[in-house]
């Protein structure tokens, strides 16, 4: 049997509007080598100038995960060569990171696990390499782009709790709104360092690092598949000749990871301060404004099941994301009822976003939703009315009133309508009358059922109610 080691490095793009060493605009998708200058080329004599808002940046990313901010950090150089980076090497925190010493805790199955943070430091992104009808292209609007790297401890042990550390650290920085965090766009991705052990051992063996992953899916099938090679090579007594340190890259389309180069150590990366940038210094002021931060998702939990009795699983759906939990709020802020949220935003909502329709995107946002729980409470519409609703508004961008009106939903409160049916509904059933009022209590939900199939839905269910207890 076998235990497996995994530390992860996690790149996160800052959301700065300008790169971190000059005032280039930082973008996405815009028109290739738009955003450059001498700076983020490395012309001669362009010096660069330290971004004061990346810095706070990764002070509230080290408040968050309880680690030390250190008042003095250092740039150095990394030397190495790749055609998407212009000096030849990059501009890194290496001797003295801004944050070290963290941790954040992940959920397993019920069982809380603490995950160490090693560091977190501040450096410049390179640029796009892309290779397209047998020639290769250089798009350095990235080049300079802030990021933080984030180094966990080598603290998980399946693949499954990687994923886990993985969202929850994705969560915490779109709740800090330190980085959008967009894996498809390559702000937020992952090297992922993988080794094994026979269990009960403690030494650590050969480490392989898989580079450049951005989707959770593949991150967990990645490190299975490198798991089972390294396992075969093992028992297949060949570990020393297939297992070495080198970084892999992952076959998206084959999920397998193929060599791509031995991997580099510190030594080879010529590591030096850079004489261009001074020493940073965090002083009181930098560090108030990094460490003013919003609430962060188990926060948010806590106050959800405390102060809103909202159940614990539920609560975790709802800061399973950044965009849930906006969502969320903006309907409990607009005064409607907490549960009644949940279910709404849990089940009805979330239940009908497929086909790449997510809650950012939603025809329906928060404000509509509103509208329609609005109408459930004041006893317009029925709560299987407002699914009807619902499925019309996901398809079509009408107003909720009007909608209720094309569908006839609206539901009827009028006390005379009601009162007849009533009547006629315990005139047909005279016997179970005289059992309800020898004692079968029980019997009144037949009754209000009945009261309600008459009204063919369209009734008040609390009206219908209140109107039958008082009549019989």
């Amino acid at each position: 049997m076998f235990e497996t080691i995994i530390g992860l490095e996690v790149h996160c793009q800052l959301n700065t509007k300008t790169k971190i060493f000059c005032s280039c605009a930082t973008s996405f998708g815009d028109k290739a080598n738009t955003h450059v200058c001498p700076t983020c080329l490395a012309l001669p004599g362009a010096l660069p100038v330290l971004n004061k808002a990346a810095v706070i940046k990764a002070i509230s990313f080290g408040t968050a995960v309880n680690a030390t901010i250190n008042r003095k950090s250092i740039f150095d150089r990394k030397n190495y060569f790749y055609p998407d980076l212009p000096k030849a090497y990059q501009i890194s925190q290496f001797t003295i990171p801004i944050v070290e010493n963290g941790e954040l805790f992940i959920n397993i199955d019920g069982t809380e696990k603490r995950i160490g943070i090693t560091r977190a430091h501040l450096e410049e992104d390179a640029g796009k390499n892309s290779h397209e009808n047998g020639r290769s292209l250089v798009d350095l609007n990235r080049t300079g782009t802030p990021l933080l790297e984030i180094v966990s401890e080598p603290d998980m042990r399946s693949s499954d709790e990687a994923v886990a550390y993985l969202k929850k650290l994705h969560s915490i920085l779109r709740f800090l709104n330190i980085s959008d965090a967009n894996m498809q766009e390559g702000s937020f991705r992952c090297d992922v360092n993988v080794s094994i052990r026979p269990k009960g051992d403690d030494k650590l063996y050969t480490r392989v690092e898989i580079k450049n992953l951005n989707s959770f899916k593949f991150i967990q099938k990645a490190i299975e598949y490198e798991v089972q090679r390294q396992i075969s090579a093992w028992e297949d007594g060949k570990y020393d000749e297939l297992v070495y340190q080198e970084t892999r890259l992952f076959d998206t389309n084959k999920f397998v990871t193929k060599s791509m180069r031995s991997k580099e150590d510190s030594a080879e990366y010529r590591y030096f301060p850079d004489p261009d940038l001074l020493t940073v210094i965090v002083d009181d002021e930098m560090m108030k404004d990094g460490q003013n931060i919003p609430e962060l998702p188990d926060e948010k939990k806590v106050r959800y099941v405390e102060k809103l009795g909202i159940k614990p699983k539920d609560a975790e759906v709802i800061i399973s994301t950044y965009e849930n939990a906006k969502y969320f709020e903006d309907l409990i802020n607009a005064g409607r009822e907490p549960k009644l949220c949940v279910t709404w935003l849990n089940v009805e909502l979330n239940g009908r976003l497929k086909n790449g329709v997510t809650i950012e995107n939603s025809p329906v946002d928060s404000a509509k939703m509103n509208e329609l729980l609005t109408r459930i409470e004041d006893g317009t519409i029925s709560q299987k009315a407002a699914k009807d609703v619902l499925d019309f508004l996901m398809e079509n961008d009408e107003s909720v009133d009007s909608v209720i009106e094309k569908l006839g939903l609206k539901q009827v409160s009028d006390d005379g309508a009601i009162i007849a049916i009533i009547d006629a509904v315990l005139n047909a059933n005279a016997d179970k009358v005289a059992e309800y009022k020898s004692g079968k209590d029980k019997l009144f939900g037949f009754f209000v059922g009945q009261v309600m199939k008459e009204g063919k839905g369209a009734f008040n269910p609390a009206k219908v109610n209140e109107l039958l207890k008082a009549k019989l």
